[in-house]
């Protein structure tokens, strides 16, 4: 008998926007962001006396453009994602050994194992990135007892370089 995972996904403007700051925020662009505003934040301190008001006022806004600027505009973009059609109805993802089959409003598409391109799981989702431009996010809310059963079947069925941290 053929195992399968159902998933009823419908994701919150939270989920969008940690899912945008993940990306936002990973590998070497991630690496940026830390050591600019942590350069920003050294020289204001160590320098604050040297300093004249406008390079004070552009440090503070070198400190805070990648640890409050951009998670709120990355906020509002979840918030405009989130009101798409796309996002408005459930969209119920189903797990298989043949691979991943996605319905929503009546319509369906399906992709096999090697369609999907990797699948990577973060403290509160799972994430499965078919190609550059579309992604489907698996909160951990959806998933509950079904969270390490979707994991076993990914180890299964995706080479160990599609996986991150499953």
């Amino acid at each position: 008998m053929e195992k399968e995972l159902r998933f009823e996904v419908k994701p919150t403007v939270k989920e969008l926007w940690q899912f945008l700051l993940y990306h936002a925020n990973s590998g070497t662009l991630g690496l940026f962001n830390v050591l600019t505003t942590l350069m920003a934040l050294f020289l204001l301190i160590i320098r604050y006396s040297e300093l004249t008001v406008p390079y004070r006022l552009m440090l503070v806004f070198g400190a805070l453009v990648f640890t409050v600027l951009q998670p709120c505009d990355l906020y509002r973009k979840a918030r405009r994602q989130a009101k798409s059609p796309a996002a408005k109805d459930v969209m119920l993802l189903t797990f298989d050994d043949a691979g991943l089959r996605v319905e929503q409003n009546d319509q369906q598409t399906a992709f096999t194992w090697e369609q999907i391109g990797r699948m990577a799981r973060k403290p509160t989702m799972a994430i499965l990135y078919m190609d550059r431009v579309h992604v489907f996010l698996l909160p951990r809310r959806v998933m509950g007892e079904q969270e390490e059963a979707l994991y076993e079947m990914a180890r299964q069925h995706l080479p160990k370089e599609r996986r991150r941290r499953i």
